[in-house]
């Protein structure tokens, strides 16, 4: 709809007095201009199930997007998915939504997504509706959930501006199938929110069925990743926080083999932000060849590390004695390395880029914003190209402990 001009719209509206513009129209995905929202029920048809409207913030008065959001239910009585992105925050926008939720057939809606707080009375219909599969929602500081009942849920996003405390109408959820959940806070201080979230999930059995971990915020933190140890089937965590005032990075080795341990299936890993140049510790070439060992389906990876490290590669006997076997099953998936601002030290490109290769014989992408890194992301292309040549010929089979 950014595409279109504001003039095209009367027209279609005079198209649409007797019915639909589009009356068979069962998804709408839209990304619109603020001043063109009054003109979405045009799209809007009885067999319309799922809507997705992004950027929905406008200039327009808050109650003609309220009358927008109103439309909704009556256009189209049977939604199964409904997303509203970048609402206006105001109350009126939350009476808004929260009467289309009660307008809406609960029976039938599967994923609601609103970038907007809810009323009391939405808020008890919502946390249990038995068949809803994913809800992302908005919780005010004087607005915590009352007891959860979502037996069916699988994905869980929650945005707050204030401390955790929301957490306690989680206690005691019904939340059987949840397999992801993301988190933005908008707070000054995250504390002990890992811990709260542990406490709340392993009553709930959530540690035997999630799969994936996202938090984003933009404030410093110092995480316990200690709290996260329980969730054994994560197949992504995520944790971003901001290194503007100074690196709050823990990460060390210690750190990352016990998430490897514990969490063999990961495929995505990214702790803290964007890798900055402000330290000189973090994960060492030790803690990348256990991760590499343990978790061979692991295809991102971003943590702050020393590259110093990376100069001479340690025997995998000593940093893996106790996983059982020096061959692992499979060479690490790894495929992308986030490195941010990390300096490369004067003249030890090439080393860097062998070390690299040698723990992840797979790389090929390297996120980077120093250019520094230019001589080792080359060096990683030609000696892939030759060992791409070489195993055509002679294929490597080499055992895990031979490559070091």
């Amino acid at each position: 709809m950014d595409r279109l001009s504001l003039e095209v719209f009367p027209v279609l509206q005079l198209r649409a007095i007797e019915e639909p513009l589009f009356p068979n129209l069962e998804t709408l995905e839209m990304w619109v201009p603020g001043e063109s929202i009054p003109f979405i029920p045009l799209f809007l048809s009885s067999r319309t199930t799922i809507i997705k409207i992004e950027n929905a913030r406008s200039s327009l008065p808050k109650p003609i997007v309220a009358s927008m959001i109103a439309t909704i239910p009556t256009a189209c009585p049977n939604l199964q998915e409904i997303t509203l992105h970048s609402l206006p925050r105001d109350p009126i926008i939350t009476t808004a939504v929260s009467a289309m939720l009660l307008s809406s057939n609960r029976d039938a809606l599967r994923r609601l997504r609103v970038d907007s707080p809810l009323t009391e009375e939405a808020r008890q219909v919502v946390y249990n509706l038995p068949n809803l599969r994913g809800l992302e929602v908005v919780i005010e500081r004087d607005s915590p959930p009352p007891a959860v009942v979502l037996p069916n849920l699988t994905e869980l996003e929650i945005k707050y501006d204030h401390d955790h405390d929301w957490f306690r109408g989680f206690r005691g959820a019904t939340l059987g199938k949840l397999a992801s959940v993301t988190f933005r806070p908008e707070c000054e201080s995250l504390g002990g929110f890992l811990e709260a979230f542990e406490r709340v999930a392993l009553p709930a059995s959530v540690q035997d069925t999630l799969s994936g971990f996202c938090l984003f915020t933009s404030c410093s933190w110092s995480p316990n990743y200690s709290s996260l140890l329980s969730f054994t089937q994560l197949t992504y965590l995520v944790i971003e926080f901001s290194c503007d005032d100074g690196c709050s990075s823990i990460v060390d080795d210690d750190i990352i083999m016990d998430i490897a341990r514990t969490m063999p299936k990961l495929e995505i890993l990214r702790l803290g932000d964007d890798p900055c140049g402000e330290i000189h510790t973090g994960v060492t070439a030790k803690g990348f060849m256990v991760l590499a060992h343990l978790c061979p389906d692991l295809s991102t990876l971003r943590v702050h590390f020393d590259v110093g490290s990376l100069g001479t590669p340690p025997a995998i006997s000593a940093v893996a004695p106790n996983t059982g076997s020096t061959t692992p099953q499979m060479y690490c998936a790894l495929t992308d390395l986030e490195v941010g601002r990390i300096p490369v030290p004067e003249g030890s490109a090439l080393t860097v880029a062998l070390t690299l290769v040698r723990i992840f014989p797979r790389l090929v992408d390297i996120g980077q914003f120093d250019e520094d890194w230019d001589e080792v992301v080359e060096a990683i292309r030609v000696s892939g190209a030759i060992i791409d040549y070489s195993s055509e010929e002679h294929p490597i089979s080499a055992p895990w402990n031979e490559l070091y």
